[in-house]
């Protein structure tokens, strides 16, 4: 029996699955385990998409003298780039539940590098806009991908699966920086755009010839796909749950690390742009803990899992609190945090994929774009918060929506009642 909350007792059945107008109750095709090296080629694939959302960051003063934009302009091709993320979580993902799978990620691959090779052949401003909005809509490539290593893996293995090719994505986000400013230096901006759209070339090759085929699953119109991931979130109340844990961890990590650039700047710091970069490596600690929350929730171990990183996102605050007058208390606050925040979204993944075989990529839709909704509103708030009262005002702000994770997980508890808790 589970013994530390509830872990989701609905989400361990198999829904039935809807599919072109009918309902089925079969459940899902056994499989063989994944081979470790399919599992790292999907990590690596993974990581690098992903990689693509963030190659811009370090790159935008090169960026605004090269094509003549103003600090605000320059600023914007995050803003643009992130929309098309969105769009492509929306519009997107939902495909891999369409297509077969296989040959879906290679022809995203594909347009990925054709808009990154657009980017680096941008001369104004507006080109260089819409070239990141459709390079961010394909990188959403990277969460069909996770989908599809949830579809492949067996079910006693889905767990670390999924853990440890989101390790692949938290580890080729935190690589975009350093790998973009080295190419930058040596060969121009433009240089990074080229070899990015190398690597998604060679990805989609390899892709193509090491991944086994992934079925569709479904042969709804579009337009009722689309619809369906929102009865999705309407009929599934796990999925609905682990989504609000999943927004209210994303909305602290990105409170956490909107304004810390600027209080690492600023007095009584004072830190270099390089010294600041470097404080992204402390993210390691979430790549580290991805695996191990996977395995948790393969031996039944989600509750215990969430209510651990429910408690850690609050109180890893307290520390990270005293970060404007002492970075060796910051450091450990921003450990503690990325391991619970990265635990907490394995866990969800990994009881959501539980949930319905023939709607994985619909499920990915749902969860992540109430995942990153989360995270544009902790980081608004965060940035109006530290204006208006620095440092403290941000850390009152994290704590509080930590306190809000551990009492959501109680209101669970209390409404699945005593079984839950046994």
């Amino acid at each position: 029996m589970r013994r530390f909350g509830p872990t989701d007792s609905q989400d361990s059945r198999i829904s039935p699955i809807r599919a072109s107008g009918r309902l089925t109750d079969s459940p899902e095709p056994a499989r063989g385990t994944l081979s470790n090296a399919t599992v790292w080629l999907l990590a690596i694939a993974i990581g690098s998409t992903a990689a693509n959302l963030y190659y811009a960051q370090p790159l935008l003063a090169y960026i605004r003298d090269d094509l003549r934009l103003s600090s605000a302009g320059a600023g914007l091709t995050v803003t643009v780039t992130q929309f098309g993320y969105a769009l492509g979580l929306i519009l997107a993902v939902p495909l891999g539940d369409l297509f077969e799978r296989r040959r879906l990620v290679t022809i995203m691959c594909c347009l990925e590098a054709a808009t990154l090779a657009f980017c680096a052949t941008s001369t104004a401003g507006t080109e260089f806009y819409v070239a990141s909005a459709l390079m961010g809509v394909f990188a959403a490539t990277a969460q069909i991908l996770v989908a599809f290593s949830a579809h492949l893996a067996a079910p006693e293995q889905r767990g670390r699966v999924v853990g440890t090719v989101m390790s692949g994505l938290l580890l080729g986000i935190l690589a975009a920086r350093t790998v973009a400013g080295y190419l930058a230096q040596l060969g121009g901006w433009r240089s990074v755009y080229w070899f990015a759209a190398g690597l998604m070339l060679l990805l989609a090759l390899t892709l193509r010839f090491r991944l086994p085929q992934g079925p569709p699953v479904t042969d709804l119109r579009y337009s009722a796909l689309l619809r369906s991931v929102f009865s999705l979130m309407r009929e599934e109340p796990m999925l609905r749950i682990r989504s609000l844990y999943g927004a209210l961890a994303f909305a602290g990590f990105s409170a956490l690390w909107a304004p810390l650039g600027l209080m690492l700047a600023g007095p009584p710091h004072h830190l270099s742009t390089g010294l600041i970069g470097l404080f992204g490596l402390v993210g390691m600690a979430g790549a580290l803990a991805a695996p191990i929350a996977g395995r948790s929730a393969d031996r039944g171990g989600s509750g215990r899992t969430t209510i651990l990183a429910a408690v850690l996102l609050t109180l890893s605050w307290l520390p990270t609190a005293f970060g404007h007058t002492s970075i060796p208390l910051l450091v450990p606050g921003i450990v503690v945090f990325d391991l619970a925040c990265q635990s907490m979204h394995i866990t969800n993944q990994s009881e959501i994929y539980r949930l319905r075989p023939d709607a994985r990529s619909r499920l990915t839709s749902a969860y992540m774009t109430c995942y990153f909704t989360g995270g544009v509103i902790g980081s608004a708030l965060a940035s109006v918060l530290y204006a208006a009262d620095g440092w403290t005002g941000v850390c009152v702000l994290g704590a509080a929506l930590g306190a809000c994770t551990v009492l959501l997980w109680l209101w669970q508890t209390l409404r699945a009642g005593p079984r839950s808790a046994s």
